[in-house]
């Protein structure tokens, strides 16, 4: 009954979206003529413009380092010393965007500066999304083999990791020595390491680390609960979860992704297996369709009883892999709700509870999921309503979020309080996702390239 309800309402809920007026929007946005009006080809000439845009602001305050602080104009690194995060997380961006000048200037910083031979601990989940995949699709995009050769220097520096006694990765590793740290980890640092490493082994011819990373995820899969759910936390050591929690968000989310992603980039039967019976009983449990729309909360993994009704940011990732999968009507369904969410404030803020319809945290951290998403439908669908989404998510980013030195995550969305940091991800995912909803949808052919966690588009090799 509830979903039929649901289906009833879409038009109108819809119709009060694209009016601007959606129920609980804080303010109306500034009438923005020229991108109401624009047509696919200039939507992407804009997007690329605030690309570059970004870019500069990079290279004049922030230049060598991890990320830039755009309202301090001054870098940030990660760790004690810079792994050059924005120049390879950007890179493969610049060229799918045709920006020769750019990639030329990320390439020089790259190879002259990129160092992994470095006594610090690092996270292998990000340094793997973000800079593995980023050095294996800028080799596979740009052919220099001086990315290969950086990619399999990282790819052994990483493989530490793996040495526990389920085979499921460390959280930390330290690039020089090979020590391990931080046993608890969670599914999506644990599960979000095959595509990367598996692409290092078909391009190496060593299949050593596709080995490792999808020992892992046999390992994490083996220990989910009766009813199939996954909790939140887990000890790589011992194999017990530390927190039953279920969920579709932060700490899950891309194990989740890299199953199904996994099974279409390498063909595993094994992976597409994981795929099929990871899949029914998050829907199952996870799912919550109320009068507002269809939602992902919070559930006990052994019971399926439902602990919260909170939904945000990361969640919104989930339409894309459901349309991917070939669910297109769940997915079209979650990305309305998506869409109602990002409007709450008049952009998307981190969490809501869905039920009272109420912000619990109100930053918004330049996320790309929530366009991620109405790319993928659009790219599937060809329905225009997701290019109507892009003109919004991109109006809300160039109003609220655009600095005099490049773009910053808000602190608050309700009063659209500035935070202080423009990280990789925002240009190699947030704007890459935007751009490419405009583009000619042919740019990415979606049977021979997957894009990674960070928005890496890897191409499938065979044999």
């Amino acid at each position: 009954m509830k979903r039929k309800v649901f289906s009833q309402a879409l038009p109108v809920l819809a119709f009060l979206i694209f009016s601007g007026i959606a129920a609980g929007c804080r303010e109306k946005m500034p009438a923005d003529k020229k991108i109401k009006q624009a047509g696919n080809e200039e939507m992407a000439g804009l997007v690329k413009n605030e690309f570059v845009y970004a870019w500069n602001a990079y290279m004049k305050y922030a230049r060598g380092y991890d990320a830039l602080k755009p309202l301090s104009k001054k870098g940030k690194n990660w760790y004690r010393k810079s792994l050059l995060m924005t120049p390879v997380d950007a890179f493969d961006t610049m060229v799918l965007m045709g920006l020769t000048k750019e990639a030329d200037e990320a390439k020089e910083l790259i190879f002259n500066d990129l160092d992994f031979d470095v006594d610090m601990d690092v996270q292998v989940f990000e340094v793997t999304i973000r800079l593995l995949g980023g050095l294996l699709s800028a080799y596979q995009w740009d052919g220099d083999p001086r990315f290969l050769e950086l990619a399999r220097d990282l790819g052994d520096r990483l493989l530490p990791a793996f040495r526990s006694r389920t085979g499921m990765p460390y959280r930390m590793v330290n690039l020089k020595t090979g020590a391990v740290s931080q046993a608890v980890s969670n599914p999506a640092e644990v599960g979000t390491l095959l595509l990367e490493f598996g692409t290092l082994s078909k391009l190496t011819g060593d299949d050593k680390y596709y080995r490792k990373a999808k020992k892992a995820m046999c390992a994490l899969s083996a220990r989910r609960s009766p009813l199939g759910l996954l909790g939140s936390a887990i000890d790589v050591e011992t194999g017990e979860w530390k927190d039953k929690t279920s969920h579709i968000g932060g700490g899950i989310d891309s194990y989740l992704e890299y199953t199904l992603k996994g099974w279409l980039l390498f063909e595993d039967p094994v992976l597409e297996e994981m795929w099929k019976t990871v899949l029914p009983p998050v829907d199952r449990y996870v799912a919550d369709t109320t009068c507002k729309g269809l939602w992902y909360g919070r559930v006990d993994m052994l019971t399926g009883k439902r602990i919260s009704t909170h939904y945000g940011a990361l969640e919104a990732f989930y339409p894309a892999v459901l349309v991917l999968g070939g669910d297109t009507a769940r997915a079209v369904k979650l990305q309305h709700s998506n869409f109602v969410m990002w409007n709450m404030a008049g952009i998307e803020p981190e969490q809501i509870d869905y039920k009272e319809m109420k912000i619990l945290s109100p930053s918004y951290y330049l996320r790309p999921e929530n366009i991620e998403s109405a790319y993928y439908l659009y790219h599937f669908t060809g329905d225009t309503t997701y290019l109507n989404m892009g003109k919004t998510y991109f109006r809300s980013l160039k109003t609220y979020c655009r600095t005099d030195a490049g773009y910053t995550y808000l602190k608050d969305v309700r009063d659209k309080t500035q935070g202080d940091d423009m990280e990789s991800f925002f240009l190699a995912e947030t704007l890459k996702y935007l751009y490419l909803l405009f583009a000619p949808q042919d740019l990415i052919d979606f049977l021979h390239v997957i894009f990674n966690t960070e928005a890496h588009p890897l191409k499938k090799i065979e044999g």
